[in-house]
């Protein structure tokens, strides 16, 4: 029953997105934004699911899992951060994309005023092409890792054919494709999460079983305050939440969300963009982290046992046959359809931001779209770091190196070329040294990072007016 519930709910996502074709209207402004047509409550779960399938299903609830109730002060960060650059930047980027005929982050970056600067369009969409190819990557481990709990596969056996599902969506519709599938994913990953954390707590004796299981594991498991190397709990949560509130406010450095809001049909429609999206981004990470927390108590912690299975071996554990498919064929096509965004935001710019001239096609661009998903299925495959840190890496260096540079310009300031690129550089080259440097246990290397590209152009402006 498992596996044949499995089979149904997955090949109704991959429905959903193969019948998408139906409206492809056969261009690149279709097959990479949807022809703007998209209604703003569809845009929201979209980016909810986007933004929350893999790292969520397999990362944080695996960090929960390790970590305990200080968890929560992620979610705390993140959304504040979200929500904040959501009232500032959102809006502004859609009316600029739409004013200018822009398809890709790569155009947003170079072409804000009007002013196209080749030289950074194509060092954006070289770096998104990098950094998103080893996000696509994480998801597709994601996938593969979930499979190995119902299928007992190599891990490698789901990232192939996660991979094939990539190809079919992208071919089919486009981002249209991964947007139809996201919004039916989203209903399907709340209600599962929400029916398998209702199971947890009734095996644990309902609220009071559950939180005193909580405190029964460990003093530092139970409680509120993050393990930090600070000797000052109060220094420590600080920071914490500090650099979890930079991570989440370095949603707009990230091509493949940003992206989605450029797909929606008006930018006046954005109060109703942020209703569905922050109530249903709240309630699904509350799920998450109440799952992980019972995934605890439940299953041992040993040596041999992956936290990033807790999700799948929880269900499997608790749930009737029939939601355990349901689940992981949720958590499966989550993953790949945010895998597919990020590929597709890839395919935007090579094919828009490098090679413009020679193939501004859209068969061209469907092409490259599977070639990038081949190497991102190799990265998958070879890369030895785990779900939730392999997502956090590349989430801190996009958000380090464009984050800041998009906040400036939605207060006005023009920037020009080398500005540009020294704000780029100063960013990311900050957040990959700090977590090399092993700091980001002090706080998430998003912050530093972004820090850096304020103070770059900060020391910029009076050393080097811009001429923009």
């Amino acid at each position: 029953m498992i596996v044949l519930s499995f089979i149904v709910f997955l090949s109704l996502f991959v429905g959903v997105g193969l019948y998408s074709v139906r409206k492809s209207r056969k261009s690149n402004q279709d097959y990479l934004l949807a022809s703007r047509s998209v209604k703003a409550w569809m845009v929201a779960l979209s980016a909810v699911s986007t933004n929350n399938s893999g790292y969520m299903f397999i990362g944080q609830i695996g960090f929960t899992y390790s970590f305990g109730v200080s968890s929560i002060w992620i979610m705390v960060g993140w959304l504040v951060g979200d929500f904040i650059m959501s009232l500032i930047v959102h809006k502004k980027i859609h009316e600029t994309s739409d004013s200018r005929d822009i398809y890709s982050f790569g155009g947003l970056i170079s072409n804000w005023w009007g002013k196209d600067y080749q030289l950074v369009r194509r060092i954006v969409g070289l770096l998104t092409v990098v950094f998103l190819g080893i996000y696509a990557a994480a998801q597709l481990k994601a996938g593969g890792k979930a499979l190995t709990v119902l299928f007992d596969w190599e891990t490698s056996t789901g990232i192939y054919l996660g991979a094939a599902m990539v190809v079919a969506y992208c071919f089919a519709g486009g981002i249209r494709a991964s947007i139809w599938t996201d919004v039916v994913q989203s209903f399907v990953m709340l209600g599962s999460m929400a029916l398998l954390f209702f199971y947890a707590l009734s095996s644990l004796g309902g609220w009071s079983g559950f939180w005193q299981g909580i405190q029964s594991v460990s003093t530092e498991f139970g409680s509120f305050t993050p393990q930090t190397p600070f000797s000052q709990p109060m220094l420590g949560t600080l920071f914490f939440v500090m650099g979890w509130f930079f991570a989440g406010a370095g949603i707009i450095g990230q091509p493949h969300i940003m992206i989605r809001i450029l797909t929606m049909d008006h930018a006046k429609n954005m109060g109703s963009f942020r209703q569905f999206y922050y109530l249903w981004f709240a309630a699904f990470y509350l799920l998450a982290i109440g799952v992980g927390l019972s995934a605890r108590l439940l299953i041992p912690a040993e040596n041999t046992f992956d936290p990033e299975l807790a999700l799948p071996t929880l269900s499997q554990a608790l749930l009737p046959d029939v939601f355990v498919g349901v689940m992981l064929a949720g958590i499966f096509a989550a993953t790949m359809s945010t895998a597919d965004s990020q590929i597709l935001s890839c395919s935007a710019a090579l094919t828009r931001d490098f090679f413009k001239k020679k193939s501004d096609n859209y068969w061209i661009t469907k092409l490259v779209t599977l070639s990038i998903t081949v190497v991102s299925m190799f990265i998958a495959l070879y890369a030895g770091s785990n779900v939730f840190y392999l997502v956090l890496y590349a989430w801190g260096t996009l958000a380090s190196g464009f984050g800041p540079i998009l906040f400036l310009y939605c207060f006005s300031v023009r920037l020009d070329q080398k500005q540009l690129i020294a704000m780029m550089a100063a960013g990311m080259s900050t957040s990959i040294a700090w977590k090399f440097l092993g700091y980001s246990s002090i706080i998430f290397e998003t912050a530093p990072g972004m820090a850096a590209g304020f103070l770059s152009f900060a020391l910029l402006r009076m050393l080097w007016p811009s001429r923009a």
